[in-house]
């Protein structure tokens, strides 16, 4: 399936780059608020975060539907966009997990064969 495949690709893609775009914009508050030299930072990286952030979001939603995952693997999707670098965590989190595994992995791994033959013996 190329788009899940696509889809799949663009959750890892926006996951880190969500993640630097938070480091990007706290750089930029630290300038803002505590240095209080410049404001370019958070003008630059406010919107770029702000962009990405939407993107991992339509992504992780897309993967709920394609992927088929539960409600609370979602939510949690959703929930890591709001922590600095937790969609870094949460996509490494689902990864181990075979939920950012494409359909056609997820049928040719052993796991499934296995079970495939196990089930076919048994009739």
């Amino acid at each position: 399936m190329p788009l899940r495949n696509a889809a799949i690709r663009a959750f890892r893609i926006f996951a880190v780059a969500e993640a630097f775009s938070w480091a990007a914009l706290l750089i930029g508050m630290y300038f803002k608020w505590i240095a209080g030299t410049t404001e370019i930072g958070v003008q630059v990286a406010g919107p770029i975060h702000g962009a990405l952030f939407v993107g991992y979001g339509v992504a992780a939603l897309v993967l709920w539907r394609l992927q088929r995952w539960p409600f609370t693997v979602a939510l949690f999707a959703g929930l890591s966009a709001v922590f600095p670098f937790a969609t870094i965590l949460f996509e490494r989190w689902a990864d181990k997990r075979g939920l950012l595994a494409a359909a056609d992995a997820v049928a040719a791994s052993p796991e499934t064969s296995r079970s495939k033959v196990s089930e076919e013996s048994q009739v």
